[in-house]
């Protein structure tokens, strides 16, 4: 279920719509399914699986000859397929008030920010920061090398505190 899990959220980051994110998924999880097997270090599976997604995502866009209508918010990334929402408060401690402002305030100033990240700057943060792969991995994943992925890294943050501390 944590391998569907991934490659959904992945799928909406690269896809863009639930609709292309579910098609590729699907692709992604039977090709996972039909070559497991040949997966020797149990380490590169979750690496194979992120590339397994990005090539269905980018297949499933060369059949489509549009973009995106839309990017995925961070809310959307949010929403479990079953509809439920996962909240990234912690819950056995109430906020304050003025916590709360700030939190809702720099949230939605983090997400605008992302959004207007380009989108191959977007999946290095999203595959190093949230999902919390090694550098290698996203140079796998990504299919560049471990310096560029640095360089896009380093780049993307920059861009996204210059945004965070615009007035």
């Amino acid at each position: 279920m944590r391998a569907q899990e991934v490659a959904y959220r992945f799928s909406l980051l690269v896809c863009g719509h639930a609709d292309d994110a579910d098609d590729a998924m699907q692709e992604a999880l039977l090709k996972t399914y039909r070559f497991a097997s040949q997966i020797k270090e149990p380490a590169a599976f979750r690496t194979w699986l992120y590339r397994t997604v990005k090539n269905a995502c980018l297949i499933s866009r060369r059949k489509r000859v549009h973009e995106p209508a839309h990017m995925v918010s961070l809310d959307e990334l949010m929403v479990a397929q079953d509809g439920s929402v996962h909240s990234l408060d912690v819950p056995d401690r109430g906020p304050r008030p003025d916590e709360i402002v700030t939190n809702t305030r720099l949230r939605k100033a983090l997400r605008q920010a992302l959004q207007k990240l380009p989108p191959e700057f977007r999946v290095i943060v999203f595959l190093r920061e949230i999902e919390g792969l090694s550098t290698r991995e996203v140079a796998e994943v990504v299919g560049i090398s471990e310096a560029n992925v640095k360089t896009r890294l380093h780049r993307a943050r920059l861009f996204l505190r210059l945004q965070l501390e615009a007035p």
